[in-house]
């Protein structure tokens, strides 16, 4: 069979309809040979016409042919198939293993040079498959190290000593020979090259390790930002169909108001001309009777008899009462001028609302930056820095407050504050006047021997006795940092963490209420991160201040600058 097609090629025995190797080759009468499924689909397209053809030779043939596999020319593919795959491997290993421009060749190899599939790097020589065998075999070069093939193996011989780098040394970090390590760097610190890359090879570990947990907690952020960007998509177009829906509710309330202005004001203007044209309609009858009886008089004066004068005088003389005032008193023409006045007065009235409510709409618009990153210097900080004042109905009767109520001091007598349900009874603390939304930041001073409490609390946090439902960080209604001189310690829901970081008299409270975010932060020349919360905040909260019984210890809230 191998010698039978031998002189098989591809094109010999190739369909003519897909031009691919025979694939269950049959062959018609007419004597073409295709594959069974190309002539069957040939053979299926022409089953309306009822007549079969040749696609080679346009032989018809009626009623469709019962096609039989052809066993020989089967055989012959087959054989072709074997034959192509063993020459095509055959030129491939022998292309395979001689070496290339981008090999490492075998440097033992004198004439073709074949591919190496090892360095060693105490011979310092790259050998192929053939000229490997003795580092297999013999006992003393199986010590060697064989690594990956490699053209750099020269960079590991010393410039100086034409020796094998094999020390390291630490003081110059950098591979020496032996001879190096006793003559040009004889007192430095060196090491076994093997010792240092174990030692360097743990903390590449480690950095892998540090590496993959990074990557993770950035996946964490991209999958985050995913969710905060459908959610930013689906909230915006909401809030555009509910912005449509609210602004045409309120142009349609204009629209109706309108209206029923304009309804009255036609309604008013149509008894108004009644009334005017009533008027005049009575004065024109008295004006027309005044007439008559005034040509009445004229006629009677000029009459000659003086009999008759005096007989029809006692009747044509007597005037009838006027049933209206002598003149009509007419006011200056302001008319409908007033609800003309009125309704600017309107206009002027929703455009000052607009003005106000455009602002806080602006804002919050402009506020949805939830997922974003919190500043990493002061002056990022400042950007949301917000003024924040104490509440003197919240303040223990032993604080002080002063400085326009930034400043809080604790007092070796009770204060004259009066009775508030809002006051702390017993722990010695005080809120802030203002309810913390969205992002803000502000920073406060302390000095003293006490130690004081920088925190954040909701406004239900109970002011009365001296359980923990009351002090700053033993409940789930307030966060606190406790600071002091000597350490800081974070405390909430009655759990404690200690917190590393130098002790600074000015810290600074960075609050994201949105993304539930709030950190502390130690406050110098620079800004040092002392401890971060991830939370969700259900209520806004105020800014806290507790202090203890250490008489003169104050605490300020800055003014931002």
């Amino acid at each position: 069979m191998a010698r039978r097609g031998s002189n098989l090629t591809s094109e010999n025995i190739s369909c003519s309809i897909c031009l691919d190797l025979l694939k269950d080759p049959v062959t018609t009468s007419c004597g073409h040979s295709y594959c069974l499924d190309c002539i069957k689909d040939h053979w299926d397209e022409e089953h309306s016409k009822g007549i079969y053809s040749c696609p080679q030779c346009r032989q018809t043939f009626k009623p469709r042919p019962v096609l039989q596999k052809n066993i020989l020319l089967a055989e012959l593919v087959e054989d072709l198939k074997t034959t192509g795959l063993q020459d095509a491997a055959a030129a491939a290993a022998a292309d395979h293993c001689y070496a290339g421009a981008e090999d490492v060749a075998c440097d033992v190899c004198t004439e073709k040079k074949m591919k190496a599939v090892k360095s060693c790097v105490v011979c310092l020589v790259s050998y192929c498959d053939n000229h490997l065998q003795p580092h297999c075999d013999v006992a003393a070069l199986k010590k060697h190290q064989l690594v990956e093939p490699s053209k750099n193996l020269q960079e590991n011989i010393c410039s100086s000593h034409d020796e094998v780098m094999k020390m390291f040394c630490r003081t110059d970090q950098q591979l020496i020979c032996y001879i190096c390590s006793v003559e040009e760097h004889k007192g430095h610190e060196t090491v076994p090259a093997a010792a240092e890359r174990k030692q360097k090879q743990k903390k590449l570990e480690e950095s892998r390790l540090n590496i993959h947990q990074r990557i993770q907690d950035r996946e964490k952020d991209v999958k985050l930002l995913h969710q905060e960007l459908e959610a930013i998509n689906v909230s915006a177009d909401k809030t555009v169909e509910h912005r449509e829906e609210m602004f045409m509710n309120m142009i349609r309330l204009i629209q109706n108001r309108s209206s029923e202005v304009k309804q009255q004001i036609r309604s008013q203007q149509e008894a108004e001309v009644s009334r005017v044209q009533e008027l005049e309609e009575k004065l024109q009858q008295e004006i027309s009777d005044l007439k008559r009886k005034d040509a009445e008089l004229k006629q009677l004066s000029e009459t000659p008899d003086h009999s008759q004068f005096l007989h029809d005088y006692p009747s044509v003389s007597a005037l009838s009462e006027s049933t209206h005032s002598s003149s009509i008193s007419i006011r200056p023409r302001r008319h409908f001028e007033d609800v003309t006045a009125a309704v600017e007065e309107l206009r002027d009235l929703l455009q000052d609302v607009l003005r106000d409510t455009w602002t806080n709409i602006s804002l919050a618009i402009t506020d949805v930056d939830v997922l974003l990153s919190e500043p990493t210097t002061r002056d990022g900080f400042l950007k949301y820095s917000r003024e924040v004042t104490l509440d003197p109905n919240t303040a223990h009767r032993q604080l002080l407050l002063s400085d326009g109520n930034r400043k809080v001091e604790v007092m070796d007598e009770p204060q004259p504050h009066p009775d508030h349900p809002d006051r702390f009874t017993d722990w010695i603390q005080v809120l802030s006047k203002e309810s913390l939304t969205r992002r803000c930041y502000w920073e406060v001073e302390w000095r003293g021997e006490g130690g004081v409490d920088v925190a954040v609390s909701y406004e239900n946090i109970s002011r009365t006795g001296e359980t923990y439902e009351c002090g700053f960080g033993f409940n789930d209604k307030s966060w606190s940092l406790f600071c002091d001189t000597n350490r800081y310690v974070f405390l909430h829901n009655n759990t404690k963490t200690p917190v590393s970081g130098h002790p600074s008299s000015r810290v600074g409270v960075y609050l994201d209420h949105r993304a539930g975010v709030l950190s502390f932060y130690s406050v110098s020349d620079t800004m040092t991160l002392l401890h971060r919360v991830h939370t969700s905040f259900t209520q806004p909260l105020h800014a806290g201040a507790g202090l203890y019984n250490y008489y003169g210890d104050t605490l300020e809230f800055i003014k931002p600058e």
